[in-house]
């Protein structure tokens, strides 16, 4: 969803560039960003990526990856700088693909499913009306977040974004 945001906003055009993945290019804080959207499945989506930093002849730390997670409540994001994968089967993927750890990810929160429902359908449900503002707002800020992150300055990202709301206690 971020990236098909990112795309429509930016005016660019995704397109198929071989099996692995969609992508587009655009010129923003006058460096080229080049816009990918791996089409396998979530668990491999590292050799799309690998595919696309070998083709693009980028390096792995000019990488910023965005992606769900289901251990934060649907509507935060986290930045962070570096760091492992934790559970999530994609950035497991990817880590392993391009061997190393150092590279920014965006990650949004989607929320905790339920123990009762499969994980998979979880993730792949629709969201109810409520649960769409939440999300819409979260990429609101996974945008303004990666536009920091462009102009080279993560840690004020971190620092915007990867506060938690304080609890008033009277």
């Amino acid at each position: 969803m971020f990236i098909k945001r990112l795309s429509k906003e930016w005016k660019i055009k995704l397109k198929k560039r071989n099996v692995w993945v969609k992508s587009g290019e655009v010129m923003r804080s006058k460096e080229r960003v080049l816009l990918a959207l791996p089409q396998t499945f979530m668990n491999q989506s590292g050799m799309a990526v690998r595919k696309i930093l070998e083709e693009s002849r980028i390096s792995p730390e000019r990488l910023v990856v965005v992606y769900d997670d289901l251990d934060m409540p649907l509507g935060e994001i986290r930045i962070r700088k570096e760091g492992g994968a934790g559970t999530h089967k994609g950035m497991i993927s990817v880590i392993e693909e391009v061997k190393t750890t150092k590279f920014p990810r965006i990650r949004l929160g989607i929320g905790t499913h339920p123990s009762s429902e499969d994980t998979t359908r979880y993730v792949l449900s629709s969201f109810d009306k409520r649960e769409k503002i939440l999300l819409e707002k979260s990429l609101e800020k996974a945008q303004e977040a990666l536009e920091i992150i462009l102009a080279g300055e993560i840690e004020k990202a971190m620092n915007i974004y990867n506060q938690r709301k304080a609890a008033l206690v009277n």
